[in-house]
Formats: C-alpha cells, sequence, structure tokens
C-alpha cells in the first residue's frame, strides 16, 4: 500500500492517511496522516472529512508542518 501511496494512487494515500490517524498497522502520526488526507482531498473531495479529523487532534505548527509536506510531496 505504501508503494501505491508513494506513486499518488488516491484509495492508498487515503488508507494510508486512516491507517497513521488511528495508529492501525502503523504508528499514529497526525502531521502523517493529515500530510496523506489531504493529498487526497485534493484528488477526491470526499476525503475532506477524513482529513479534518486530523485536525482535532493537531497544534497549528503541526498543521502547518502537515500542509508544507503535503506541497512539497512529489510522485515516485
Amino acid at each position: 500500500m505504501r508503494n501505491a501511496a508513494e506513486q499518488g494512487y488516491a484509495p492508498a494515500q487515503a488508507d494510508l492517511g486512516i491507517m497513521y490517524l488511528n495508529g492501525q498497522r502503523a504508528p499514529q502520526d497526525a502531521v502523517l496522516a493529515y500530510m496523506r488526507l489531504n493529498l487526497t482531498a485534493a484528488q477526491e473531495p470526499g476525503a475532506v472529512e477524513d482529513r479534518d479529523a486530523a485536525v482535532s487532534q493537531m497544534t497549528p505548527d503541526e498543521i502547518a508542518k502537515a500542509q508544507r509536506m503535503a506541497s512539497e510531496w512529489k510522485p515516485k
């Protein structure tokens, strides 16, 4: 799944973001969750709700970091 997410496949991005958000099969990390879900939301507007769920667990600095990471991200 990580390979598909790294290539920009939106469903894999979303799944990986949810895993990071919930700490399931990946370490819990709201910043990485938000980054992945933000990338998904750019392709699939329905993912905005999932992305916004991460915000409740984040500080403003973490949100800014995740947004910066998403804007700098490039598919591999």
